[in-house]
């Protein structure tokens, strides 16, 4: 898990929005007000304020880039808590087709992102040391197989 997480407000507009993905080549950035998540938003998401509308064809870019996180985020987000074991991460990772989760504590207020790379990374280690699977907890730790 990386604990030091780059966020974005929902008041970040999209032209903000693309410097960033341009600068730290992200492919998300979970959306916090008052250090609480209330959202995700992704390339994609940012995509999607130049897509066609029934009332205009062609969206114009100044618009699109003067949108806001809020207006294009998803506010529906799945996340983890700490005590969250790996095999759950590894679970939602894949079911819901994600490149990382969000970290939160009880009361929402994010405490990290786990990657996809760190899912993998804490396998490989279990494989290295020559066991079977990881254990049951975030920490990845590994267990001996019976």
């Amino acid at each position: 898990m990386t604990r030091t997480v780059r966020s974005v407000t929902p008041e970040t507009t999209v032209s903000d929005l693309y410097r960033l993905f341009a600068a730290d080549d992200f492919d998300a950035y979970p959306v916090v007000r008052d250090d609480r998540l209330v959202g995700v938003v992704s390339k994609l998401d940012a995509l999607k304020v130049f897509t066609f509308a029934k009332d205009q064809i062609l969206p114009h870019y100044r618009d699109g880039m003067g949108s806001t996180v809020d207006e294009i985020m998803t506010s529906d987000v799945v996340a983890v808590e700490p005590e969250t074991n790996l095999q759950r991460v590894l679970q939602l990772l894949v079911e819901h087709r994600l490149k990382s989760l969000p970290v939160i504590d009880s009361w929402r207020n994010l405490v990290g992102m786990i990657a996809r790379e760190d899912v993998m990374r804490a396998m490989a280690r279990c494989m290295q040391q020559g066991e079977m699977s990881p254990a049951p907890r975030e920490t990845v730790q590994c267990q001996r197989s019976a």
